[in-house]
């Protein structure tokens, strides 16, 4: 038995395949991201359409979908958070990165993937790039004149600011 692609420490054969394999649909919003990616690491490209809602399928691109399955050196997928989502819940929001190297370059994709719960079973419905949020300045700007913030009694210019 290979351990799970999708990182829970369980054996694939008892975690993502019996969702991917349609045994069993996956129970929560976390349980059908962590099996979404394990079909991207499978190539079990099939089961991402299906998992994916019917009214946001438009546009799905089977073969290039697979082809970057296939050609993807898969690193490991790490959930940021969760919310809602459960059994009782009718909508999920979560948030992941996953790794891979494409041409031996490292890559990630940052999301927050969306969830809906359709006649008891989940679907992913749309997603939400994370982007890294700006750097914001906290104390007022120091001027090249100014006296340096270190206490050197130096113009900043001439101290920090080189």
């Amino acid at each position: 038995m290979s351990q799970c692609p999708c990182g829970t420490g369980l054996s694939y054969e008892e975690c993502c395949l019996p969702a991917i394999k349609g045994e069993r649909p996956a129970a929560t919003a976390e349980a059908l991201m962590r099996s979404r990616y394990s079909a991207y690491v499978k190539v079990e490209t099939d089961y991402l359409l299906e998992t994916t809602h019917p009214k946001h399928r438009t546009g799905y691109d089977a073969a290039g979908t697979k082809e970057w399955a296939e050609t993807a050196e898969w690193e490991g997928l790490e959930i940021v958070s969760v919310e809602k989502g459960g059994a009782e819940d009718s909508t999920g929001e979560v948030e992941f990165i996953a790794r891979w190297k494409e041409k031996g370059s490292p890559r990630s994709h940052h999301e927050v993937a969306l969830f809906k719960k359709d006649k008891e079973q989940w679907f992913f419905t749309d997603g939400k790039m994370v982007t890294a949020k700006p750097v914001v300045r906290t104390s007022p700007k120091v001027g090249r004149n100014d006296p340096c913030p270190c206490g050197s009694n130096l113009k900043y210019k001439k101290c920090c600011g080189k």
